[in-house]
């Protein structure tokens, strides 16, 4: 099993950057998945980007191509997601997320964190 625990939101203007962190416990952690969610109010809760076991795979949802970079550093056990450009629409609280499987573009996963607003302003 493994713990979550994001950091780094915040209040940013629009074109604003952020970075997200996101610590997990446990010694296996470059067993897992590690992926980035978002959920805004009233709205669903949708993937944002997810990176393989190594940090050398990652998969994008469309809406952040170019914008958001996630990474991993693996002898910390933390998972990242830089965060360039931000516009509105990506406000929302961002959650860590991790999985065994190694599918990088299906959605399901084991454990989540608590989450990180991230709001920013027009």
């Amino acid at each position: 099993q493994v713990q979550l625990v994001e950091s780094g939101g915040g209040l940013v203007q629009a074109g604003g950057s952020l970075r997200l962190s996101c610590a997990a416990s446990g010694r296996t952690f470059s067993r897992y998945t590690m992926a980035w969610f978002r959920q805004a109010p009233g709205k669903e809760r949708e993937f944002v980007a997810a990176v393989s076991r190594s940090g050398n795979s990652q998969y994008y949802a469309d809406f952040v191509k170019g914008r958001f970079t996630v990474s991993r550093d693996n002898a910390k056990n933390t998972v990242y997601l830089q965060m360039n450009s931000l516009k509105p629409e990506d406000t929302a609280v961002y959650y860590c997320a991790a999985k065994q499987s190694t599918w990088l573009d299906r959605y399901e996963y084991d454990y989540w964190g608590q989450g990180t607003q991230v709001t920013v302003s027009s």
